[in-house]
């Protein structure tokens, strides 16, 4: 399979290792794309396990909505939905990065039948966020989102000189080079940047459904040296999950965790699969 269809929105999708391996869906997040797994699906394949990755809503070029709305959270989770809908999945592990934690950490509590495990790499629950928010430094690790939820101004800033904010960005923050200039050149596409900026300016729409409790065993990965989500938030999680759950912090390792850690990665994500999947048949 390397397209889907959800409604009128074309999504491109990359399906592969062995096609009867235990299936294991990979979201990525701001401002990656499914090459953001590229170092670590293999490791899953030889572990026996089907992944399919994805390029979400706003990052696949035939599903690029306007206007933010089209980007709630709702609408970004049926797409998965819709994704193992086609191809004949009634329930897949699901592994999720940043914006795609989220969705992930959603996903698995509206719809736990549809998850036989959830691993949420970076990503604190977000009921445990929104927590964090007001009683420790989270505050100030977020102020981004603020200003990504601006009007036209964060395209302005972060594509100006080629991308070279954007690009700065991200190489501070330890991403290979290689992979900064293929992120960058994906948010230089006609309208790219503003899909996916339309994750965050959709955030305080109304009428949004909150995350609740999750009821699928959870793996929790969290890079001590991420500057984007802190220790609070991540260590309040568990309180949101009412199945077997587990903290696994990477000390030297920051925000990028698929693309900077994906040997251990796959190691702790084939070994939840393993065990605590065949809780969940």
């Amino acid at each position: 399979m390397d397209t889907f269809r959800h409604g009128d929105l074309v999504f491109d999708v990359r399906d592969s290792g062995p096609a009867d391996g235990e299936p294991v869906v990979l979201l990525h997040g701001f401002p990656q794309d499914a090459g953001a797994f590229d170092r670590l699906s293999p490791a899953l394949h030889s572990a026996g396990l089907r992944t399919l990755a994805p390029d979400q809503r706003g990052y696949s070029p035939g599903a690029r909505p306007s206007g933010r709305s089209a980007y709630r959270l709702r609408t970004v989770v049926d797409d998965v939905l819709a994704m193992l809908d086609a191809a004949g999945l009634p329930s897949a592990h699901v592994v999720g990065h940043d914006w795609g934690g989220i969705a992930a950490w959603a996903l698995a509590a509206w719809h736990p039948w549809r998850v036989r495990t959830l691993t949420a790499l970076s990503v604190p629950h977000p009921a445990a966020m929104s927590q964090a928010l007001g009683h420790s430094d989270q505050g100030v690790r977020s102020a981004y989102v603020g200003f990504f939820q601006l009007p036209a101004v964060p395209e302005a800033v972060l594509l100006a000189g080629r991308g070279a904010v954007l690009r700065r960005t991200l190489g501070q923050g330890g991403l290979p080079a290689e992979l900064v200039d293929r992120y960058v050149e994906r948010m230089r596409e006609p309208g790219a940047l503003t899909a996916a900026l339309n994750w965050y300016r959709a955030l305080p729409l109304p009428g949004g459904a909150p995350v609740g409790t999750v009821r699928v065993p959870t793996l929790h990965l969290w890079g001590a040296r991420d500057p984007f989500l802190g220790r609070t938030a991540t260590e309040a999680s568990a309180a949101f999950v009412a199945a077997p759950y587990a903290l696994e912090v990477l000390e030297d390792v920051g925000h990028w965790i698929p693309e900077l850690a994906a040997e251990r990665t796959a190691e702790l994500v084939t070994a939840h699969v393993r065990t605590a999947g065949g809780l969940r048949r």
